[in-house]
């Protein structure tokens, strides 16, 4: 029997390809079961970076309830949407402490613009443009992929409260048309396309190794100056040593006479 893995029915394509995927510079509509489900690839370690079949994914947008709030400690709060899809999906949001930590009223900020967390003795809120948020609240959220424990999870970086029916509908929609249109099929580039893009990596290549050698032939020179100038410097104190010794030794035959 054979030990082969079968053959992949699409191309992973070299990383200078990237740019060109409708996926990698985007926040990608998915679900939370479809985040669970991306993958990682041992040729690209870059952290953060997971494949959906050949697209490669680094942010992504989702729309759920929210259906636990967790106060972790003072660092990080970390909230649990469920979007129907069969998974559900943690969100962590980075607090940053007070300066000056007040023990009965521990508030504080958070690294995203719209979000703040209020937590005095006795009470925990997290609040998005002043809407507390509650379970049953639903929220369109935009994060990077992480994982805890071996579960992906997101680093929240944006979040909305959906306040309509329409709204939800309306996000949902779209999720529904990306996976349809971009991501039930493989990423495919023509040969010209890949030959521009693996020409513009080349270049850029060498660019970077012509800026290299410039910049070390530059700090080459500079650093022969710099001795060349601390050569001068020291012989002209040399002579200049020589010169007051010289007087000094005048001064003394005329100081015995």
């Amino acid at each position: 029997m054979s030990t082969h893995p079968p053959a992949r029915l699409y191309r992973l394509y070299p990383a200078y390809c990237f740019h060109a995927s409708p996926t990698y510079d985007t926040w990608v509509k998915v679900t939370a079961a479809d985040v669970q489900s991306l993958r990682r690839e041992p040729k690209f370690p870059e952290q953060r970076l997971y494949f959906h079949i050949n697209y490669p994914i680094r942010y992504v947008r989702l729309v759920g309830v929210v259906v636990a709030i967790d106060d972790i400690n003072l660092k990080y709060t970390v909230l649990t949407i469920d979007d129907g899809s069969g998974a559900n999906i943690e969100l962590k949001i980075v607090r940053i402490p007070p300066v000056e930590q007040n023990p009965v009223d521990t508030s504080s900020n958070t690294t995203i613009d719209n979000v703040n967390i209020i937590s005095p003795f006795g009470i925990f809120e997290v609040v998005v443009d002043n809407h507390k948020l509650d379970i049953g609240t639903v929220v369109k959220v935009k994060g990077t992929i992480s994982e805890f424990r071996g579960v992906k999870q997101l680093d929240l970086k944006r979040i909305w409260v959906v306040t309509s029916t329409n709204e939800e509908v309306q996000a949902w929609t779209e999720t529904a048309a990306f996976k349809r249109e971009v991501l039930s099929k493989p990423w495919h580039l023509s040969r010209t396309e890949g030959n521009r893009l693996k020409a513009k990596d080349k270049a850029q290549r060498k660019n970077a190794q012509d800026y290299q050698r410039r910049m070390a032939e530059y700090e080459a020179k500079k650093l022969e100056h710099e001795r060349t100038r601390d050569k001068k410097l020291a012989e002209r104190e040399k002579k200049l040593e020589l010169k007051r010794r010289q007087e000094e030794r005048e001064m003394n035959k005329g100081a015995l006479i």
